[in-house]
């Protein structure tokens, strides 16, 4: 075997396992991203709603208080 293939063995050797450590760091990562994840959405949808009760909470205020301006203009004019 010549300095030459030598080098390249050497090479390919390092470069296969270091696909394979990276592979293997992406697999012992992958579980814990998931459950991550599924807390963001989780965390997410809750918000939405959050966000859905507030608006329905503003905007009925608001049309409360319009029906009411416009009860009053409505009896001004009797």
């Amino acid at each position: 075997m010549g300095s030459w293939s030598a080098a390249v063995l050497i090479v390919l050797i390092a470069m296969v396992g270091g696909i394979i450590m990276k592979r293997q760091r992406r697999a012992d990562e992958m579980p814990a991203e998931r459950g991550e994840k599924q807390a963001l959405k989780t965390e997410i949808m809750e918000l939405k709603q959050r966000i859905e009760t507030l608006e329905r909470i503003a905007t009925d205020k608001t049309r409360r208080l319009s029906d009411q301006i416009d009860a009053l203009d409505d009896n001004g004019k009797d």
